[in-house]
């Protein structure tokens, strides 16, 4: 293969985000940030068929796009997300077979596989009701700023079922621990902002009427930086879950090597000598 047929063939993988248009959640690109919003506030935002899917298929299409760097996920109203709709979801799911409710259930673990997955650090902007699946979007987050106001609840249980949905017996231990995490898993009770945020569930606390814009500006800090660099981090952060201290100390000096061939870490130092703020440029 040529060097222009690689080149060609690399690019045709490359996508720009700016003009998709979302037809179940509201969808925005400016300055190397995309914004998800959960719009059905009349309902507390919750999730449908058609939105689990349309989200699975942004954040996997994110892992190529050149155009977005960060991703804050809201929900619009006062309310993040109450999870899977009552009627839209779990009305139906009574009435299917087994093998169906396995395809729908593979289906919304894949929208956590591909938030996880995506290089793009995701921050999740919670404000009031954030229970069930909107819970676990919110796990699936790197990082998530709440109000005091937030009530965070795995409901699961509430409804007849196991509180291992979408991976909240894996993730969720390791961000507030396995006794917290149990708690929640098994009583499906809310956890106040405050209690969550003190076990380690919010990164920070904000006002309400803030905190969308709070994990906007967080996202254009992560945007200033060196955003390949970033991927990297959330790569590692990931992958080492699953490998031994030895196994992750060669990782990630093979990550770190990586980076250092990079241009941000030349631009780094050439503005460390000039006595400057770097410039990053994500390559």
């Amino acid at each position: 293969m040529t060097s222009s047929a690689a080149a060609a063939l690399l690019a045709g993988n490359r996508v720009e985000l700016a003009g998709y248009r979302a037809q179940h959640v509201l969808w925005s690109v400016a300055g190397g940030v995309g914004t998800i919003t959960l719009n059905r506030p009349e309902r507390k935002n919750p999730l449908t068929f058609e939105s689990y899917a349309e989200l699975r298929d942004l954040f996997r299409q994110l892992a190529y796009a050149t155009d977005v760097h960060a991703v804050v996920i809201q929900g619009a109203g006062e309310n993040f997300c109450s999870g899977g709709d009552v009627h839209d979801i779990i009305a139906p799911l009574i009435d299917l077979p087994m093998p169906e409710l396995l395809l729908f259930t593979r289906m919304t673990g894949d929208l956590v596989k591909a938030m996880r997955h995506c290089p793009q650090p995701v921050i999740a902007a919670v404000d009031g009701v954030c229970a069930g699946a909107g819970a676990i979007l919110a796990m699936a987050s790197d990082l998530r700023l709440g109000t005091a106001r937030s009530k965070l609840a795995f409901l699961f249980t509430r409804v007849g079922l196991a509180g291992c949905d979408m991976g909240a017996c894996s993730i969720l231990p390791r961000i507030i621990g396995q006794g917290r995490a149990s708690e929640l898993l098994f009583t499906g009770r809310s956890a106040s902002g405050e209690e969550a945020q003190a076990w380690g569930f919010y990164n920070r606390l904000c006002e309400p009427d803030s905190v969308r814009d709070e994990a906007a500006r967080l996202a254009a800090d992560l945007v200033a930086g060196p955003t390949f660099a970033h991927g990297i981090t959330k790569k590692m952060l990931h992958q080492e879950w699953n490998m031994g201290i030895d196994e992750a100390i060669e990782a990630e000096a093979q990550a770190q090597a990586i980076c250092m061939s990079t241009r941000d870490f030349e631009r780094a130092y050439r503005a460390f000598a000039a006595k400057s703020r770097p410039v990053f440029e994500g390559d």
